[in-house]
């Protein structure tokens, strides 16, 4: 585990300071931490995996991808190269106002959005929803809004292992869903995987795949009132 703490931080290239400041520990606590002679908390492990999207199968056996995609700044250097924009004003939809994510992105710039989202330094978005069901959680949760970007080409333009957005057909009715979208060995199908252990993986046929689109950003709604 202590090794993979060194790892984090080399790959996020962040000091321990900074590290430390992210987790709520002192420097000298996360000194003892990557030498063994501290266990990680149950606390500072959430933080890993909720703040800095570090996956938790990797945190805990070593195996897999270590980061999930983020807007967190200290990932700029690890995945992707988007340019951040320095300002946008991001379209936010009711999806069920739209009847679904396909009519969505066939026909966004004559619909209403229900508001708009301004954060700085963002990949360039098309859009944001709120999203339902809890497949990804505790990444996401039912009412978290997800910004994304429009895959046109999906047959060619899948990141393997990435976030998406994803509308699928289901016995003629439209399921949208946030899921990784992996290889599959079937051929002409993709692997579905949820971060909820709960869900078990789906394969799908890419021929029923209606709409696809890369979740570029989360914000988390906080229930508490």
């Amino acid at each position: 585990m202590e090794e993979r703490i060194r790892q984090i931080r080399s790959a996020l290239d962040m000091t321990q300071e900074q590290l430390g400041e992210v987790l709520g520990v002192r420097k000298s606590t996360l000194s003892m931490i990557e030498t063994g002679k501290a266990a990680l908390s149950n606390r500072n492990r959430r933080i890993l995996v909720e703040k800095l999207n570090i996956s938790p199968d990797w945190l805990d056996t070593g195996e897999g991808e270590m980061i999930f995609p983020s807007v967190n700044p200290h990932l700029s250097n690890v995945r992707g190269t988007d340019r951040n924009l320095s300002a946008q004003r991001i379209p936010l939809y009711n999806i069920e106002g739209t009847a679904g994510l396909v009519p969505l992105f066939l026909d966004h710039r004559s619909l209403q959005p229900v508001d708009y989202i301004q954060i700085p330094n963002l990949p360039k978005c098309d859009g944001a929803i709120y999203i339902v069901g809890d497949s990804m959680y505790p990444l996401l949760k039912s009412g978290d809004i997800v910004l994304y970007k429009q895959v046109n080409d999906i047959a060619n333009n899948i990141f393997w292992g990435e976030m998406y957005l994803i509308s699928i057909d289901i016995d003629g009715e439209e399921y949208v869903t946030v899921k990784y979208v992996q290889r599959s060995e079937l051929p002409d199908h993709i692997r579905l995987v949820s971060q909820n252990p709960h869900h078990a993986d789906k394969e799908i046929h890419i021929g029923g795949v209606n709409a696809l689109a890369f979740v570029k950003a989360s914000i988390r709604m906080n229930s508490i009132r």
